[in-house]
């Protein structure tokens, strides 16, 4: 029976996830980077002393539901005595970290006696972490000799709450940035600190004994909850497959992930294979296990109550199946993870929404569009008045939200792996940071995944150096030859794009995968992938598409062609004629098939 009441538990939950928010807030307010105090690209959480996540509000999924227990009991395996004031930096896909990119601090917190009690994590995305070239998201990396990446398998950077500055020079030597990284370094372990020093005085405020027994009773009721949410879902099985473009080099048939997802409403578990896909490519797409495992748990809450807990509680209601050396599932180094946050991740959360959704209507989610176009690449270079080297990923036009069964898409979600939990920059803010000017940036028309709820429209961004400065920009673009998918009868979101406007102005088509360098008037241009829809267009609600087109992000004709809606010239909905075409047979008035995205036929929306 458990010992903590509900009023307790409640209590004691916003107390641990006040914790969590507290090192976030250090951490936003303290670091350098723009990816990080702008775009919020990190993550803070609590594992218990068994090394099971317990908290990370406010984080983004793809960087907690799995990896914080296993790079805890990494620091575990190659650390058997931890100590108060110890910190660990960990960034080794082949560990339990996302991939190498994310650095992560992680305190042991243990008590006046010596007693491990938790482990607080910080996680965040760094502008540089030494690859070979100025981006960390190195897609075409061979393995993990050619991505560069300093690789720190739990290493430990402070002993007695003092730098071990072997590793922090090393560090310095290596990136292109070294007082930001120093910087955002210092704001990592400030940040895991204020968690360590808040839970030690909860622990002595309430008693460590009754902690533990918290942590027992709330696991316990996040997997109630968690199965409760499951047998409200049909049972059955579905396969989906969702395919990313092409990678330069790898064929033109693009990578094919299927995921195998079985709902067992009876037992209240949901079971995801990933086992039938292909090997680990030599490419730096593959996943790091923490990504597989946290991809698939991500297309799983997607598509249920969203209310349930992401604990080690309701995880004990997921089973996700993996092999080693799979492009999904374990990789052996030195296979290159470079960018397994993103790209082959969100094909697979996409590919479990989707599938659920195919399941029964009411559940599940369409696919949301890929990353990473070069309206949210990293950019470098020297600054012309400093002349200091800056690097920095801009998250500046990026949008992909799916729909779902009761709701519209979050339009700037960024990516499904982070449910929106980042931010899109501030163009002023961009600018002040780097030598560049964003020309324009505006949501396109007509670019949304039509449906019953629609999915996200394209964003449309142009940028360039200022004068006297160049910039490099690197990206690795999915979703320009595969567009998000819609379910049960919604339609695709719009490709993304990107292009270069040379010092004439004359406008050229960029492949999907590059780095270039800018100079002069020269600008780059890019429109996000758009999200999918979520069942049939025609059963949108009509007024909702006169609306739509009232605020310009659907045209009159489009209004017609898809929803099967006719809108004045006034803007106001024709009840009549609307009522005629949606009693039409569907020959009559087929689908409108989305614009070239960057053509003339895109009109902003307001």
């Amino acid at each position: 029976m458990p010992n903590t009441d509900g009023l307790r538990l409640a209590l004691l939950s916003n107390r641990f996830e006040g914790i969590a928010r507290k090192m976030a807030n250090t951490l936003l307010r303290s670091s350098r980077s723009g990816v990080i105090n702008m775009a919020r690209d990190f993550s803070c959480c609590i594992v218990t002393r068994d090394h099971e996540l317990l908290t990370a509000a406010d984080s983004l999924p793809i960087h907690v539901l799995s990896g914080p227990d296993l790079m805890a009991r990494a620091v575990q395996q190659f650390h058997p005595q931890l100590k108060a004031g110890d910190a660990f930096l960990h960034n080794s896909p082949y560990h339990g970290c996302s991939h190498a990119a994310d650095h992560t601090i992680l305190v042991p917190v243990v008590d006046a006696v010596g007693v491990h009690r938790y482990t607080v994590l910080v996680k965040a995305h760094q502008a540089d972490c030494g690859n070979s070239q100025p981006t960390t998201y190195m897609g075409a990396a061979r393995d993990v000799y050619e991505e560069g990446a300093l690789i720190f398998p739990a290493v430990k950077v402070q002993q007695d709450y003092r730098d071990i500055d072997d590793i922090v020079r090393m560090c310095e030597m290596r990136i292109r940035v070294p007082s930001q990284w120093h910087g955002d370094f210092l704001a990592m372990v400030g940040a895991a600190r204020i968690g360590e020093r808040e839970l030690l005085a909860l622990g002595q405020e309430l008693g460590w004994d009754s902690l533990h027994g918290y942590e027992r009773d709330y696991f316990d009721y996040s997997e109630r909850r968690m199965a409760a949410a499951i047998r409200c879902v049909p049972a059955g099985r579905a396969s989906q497959t969702s395919t990313h473009d092409p990678v330069p080099g790898m064929g033109d048939e693009g990578i094919p992930i299927q995921v195998d997802v079985q709902i067992r409403p009876e037992e209240g578990l949901v079971e995801v294979d990933l086992r039938h896909n292909p090997d680990c490519l030599p490419i730096g797409l593959n996943l790091s296990e923490a990504c597989s495992r946290t991809s698939a748990m991500v297309g799983v809450f997607n598509s249920i109550d969203h209310s349930v807990p992401k604990n080690a509680g309701s995880f004990r209601r997921i089973r996700v199946l993996l092999r080693e050396n799979c492009i999904v599932g374990i990789p052996l180094h030195p296979t290159s993870c470079s960018a397994a946050t993103t790209n082959i991740a969100d094909r697979v959360a996409n590919g479990v929404q989707s599938a659920i959704a195919g399941i029964a209507d009411g559940i599940g989610l369409a696919e949301c569009g890929g990353v990473i176009p070069l309206g949210g690449g990293v950019v470098s270079g020297s600054s012309p008045v400093t002349g200091k080297p800056f690097v920095n990923q801009v998250i500046i036009g990026v949008s992909g939200g799916a729909a779902g069964p009761s709701a519209d898409a979050w339009q700037l979600i960024g990516h499904v792996g982070n449910a929106g939990k980042m931010f899109i920059d501030s163009i002023e803010l961009d600018e002040l940071r780097q030598p560049l000017h964003i020309h324009q940036r505006r949501f396109l028309r007509d670019t949304e995944g039509s449906g019953r709820h629609v999915g996200a429209s394209s964003i449309h961004v142009e940028f360039g150096p200022v004068a006297g400065a160049s910039i490099t920009v690197a990206y690795g673009c999915d979703g320009v030859v595969n567009a998000a998918k819609g379910v049960r009868g919604g339609l695709t979101g719009a490709l993304a794009s990107q292009g270069l406007r040379d010092e004439q102005g004359r406008a050229r088509t960029l492949p999907a995968w590059g780095q270039l360098t800018l100079s002069g008037k020269e600008r780059v241009f890019s429109s996000s992938s758009g999200g999918g829809g979520y069942g049939e267009p025609a059963e949108r609600d009509a007024t909702r598409v006169a609306y739509d087109v009232a605020e310009r992000w659907i045209s009159a004709e489009r209004a017609r062609a898809v929803y099967k809606v006719e809108v004045d010239s006034a803007g106001r909905l024709d009840v009549e004629k609307t009522l005629l075409l949606r009693r039409a047979p569907e020959s009559d008035h087929p689908g409108l098939h989305h614009p070239i995205p960057n053509s003339p036929t895109h009109q902003e929306a307001s």
